[in-house]
């Protein structure tokens, strides 16, 4: 009882209403399991050194940036794109960048091929950082360009997560090959007890960045890894990852640098300061204003969440998202649903079967609401997983990088986002979009209103699991 009480005034303490809710029912019925489950993954804030780190890089580029003129496209965009670049400002400090390269790529091989093609015309640095790394059939051509950079002297800096990357099957012989090959290496947010690094556990770093030179650089939503994963479910059923990269030239090659440079220096100590704010020319300007959007634990507010509200309520005409793992927030459904229901075009892509199973049951339980406000769901069809994360508004806007719309990627875990301004983006965006609706299912509401109550209670216990953050 005395365990009950106390959480009644310790859990609701900034936390959000459904997830404090579910953190007091957990206590509530298992006290001493709840409780120190509490303790163990109640908290989502990383070390004061880190912090201490993202504030100081936050403080550098408002001063490397403070006398940039506002870019043309936004001063031609509607008053809601420059509030949404505004937000981003304040929280990110990145500013809105003009004369810039964009090219996608939703072709698997086909991406991990240009980024090696670009190491391979490396002629000082390359800095990459993936969750989830392995050195396969499909990666070997990125990995040998990076070792064969490393032998010619470029400095080769190289970071994967932990926990993210030691799942993966043949990790160990990842290590032993990273320990011969002259790239400099280290893992992200390390779990090692005995060397004192310990944090909870699903604190994770999710970005996927590589850059090259300053000059060009590359993210998205892909892993280095086959798109089935070395999981035997994969090879038995055929699933393979479906994802979208985009390939950047131009100074927003700087700003994801910089976010390299961030994490980097919370693994090392190496702040990498010679090779910021520097950016080489291009080739010549481009036509695509973008803006990097950096989140995660290591800043006071949840600015991809912030963003992608902002701008969900900004639309007028339509709205198109595609999200792996779409559990959203109160204030995200909301935005969704409100979009949709003041006629708002909405249409939202997830995959018919998802690879986790908690997650895939969370989000099938928020359908029938989407439904219900009008949002047309599309299924992707199995044994695929569309792992592919970004959206567009109206003609205006898009955004890809690494972030689902999920509380995960919103509280727990550090993300990348870039938002484009410009119709060429958001109709190459819309391409892509089209080919998901092509082979989609529509799912209907008098179809999911037909689920089993078995398959309604299995979905709403997955919820309020997944909220137990």
């Amino acid at each position: 009882m005395g365990i009950r009480i106390a959480a009644l005034g310790i859990v609701p303490g900034n936390r959000r209403p459904t997830t404090a809710m579910a953190w007091l029912l957990a206590i509530f019925f298992i006290p001493l399991v709840g409780i120190a489950l509490f303790f163990m993954f109640g908290s989502f804030r990383l070390s004061d050194r880190r912090i201490a780190k993202q504030t100081e890089i936050n403080r550098k580029v408002w001063a490397a940036t403070q006398d940039m003129e506002e870019p043309r496209s936004e001063r031609e965009a509607p008053a809601w794109v420059h509030s949404a670049a505004e937000l981003n400002r304040s929280l990110g400090s990145f500013p809105m960048v003009d004369n810039n390269h964009v090219e996608l790529y939703p072709d698997y091989e086909g991406s991990i091929a240009a980024m090696a093609a670009a190491v391979r015309k490396a002629e000082e640095f390359v800095n990459i950082q993936f969750y989830i790394m392995a050195k396969d059939e499909v990666t070997e051509e990125l990995f040998v360009a990076l070792q064969e950079a490393a032998a010619r002297g470029v400095r080769v800096r190289l970071l994967f997560d932990h926990l993210g990357t030691m799942r993966i099957r043949g990790y160990r012989q990842f290590r032993r090959w990273l320990q011969g090959s002259g790239i400099e290496w280290q893992r992200m947010l390390p779990l090692l007890p005995v060397r004192g690094q310990w944090r909870r556990i699903d604190l994770r770093n999710h970005r996927k960045i590589l850059v090259v030179d300053g000059r060009v650089a590359f993210t998205g939503s892909q892993n280095l890894i086959e798109p089935g994963y070395h999981r035997a479910s994969s090879e038995r059923t055929g699933r393979q990852w479906v994802e979208l990269m985009a390939r950047y030239e131009g100074p927003i090659v700087t700003a994801l640098n910089v976010v390299f440079a961030t994490d980097w220096s919370s693994e090392t100590d190496d702040t990498l300061g010679s090779e910021l704010f520097t950016p080489p020319p291009v080739r010549e300007p481009g036509p695509m204003t973008c803006q990097v959007v950096p989140s995660g634990p290591g800043f006071a507010t949840e600015n991809n969440l912030r963003l992608f509200n902002t701008l969900i309520y900004a639309a007028v005409e339509r709205l198109s998202i595609c999200s792996p793992y779409f559990v959203p927030d109160d204030s995200l459904l909301y935005a969704i649903t409100t979009a949709a229901q003041r006629g708002v075009d909405v249409e939202l892509f997830v995959s018919e079967q998802g690879d986790q199973f908690l997650v895939h049951h969370a989000q099938r339980s928020y359908y029938q609401a989407l439904l219900e406000a009008g949002v047309r769901i599309y299924l992707y069809p199995k044994p695929l997983v569309l792992h592919a994360k970004h959206f567009t508004v109206d003609d205006e806007v898009g955004v890809l990088g690494s972030s689902n719309m999920d509380m995960r990627s919103f509280s727990l875990n550090l993300e990348v986002s870039v938002m484009h301004l410009g119709g060429d983006i958001v109709a190459k965006m819309r391409e892509i979009q089209q080919s998901y609706r092509e082979v989609s299912r529509e799912v209907t509401l008098e179809e999911w209103r037909q689920r089993t109550r078995w398959e309604r209670y299995v979905d709403n216990v997955a919820r309020l699991t997944a909220t137990l953050q």
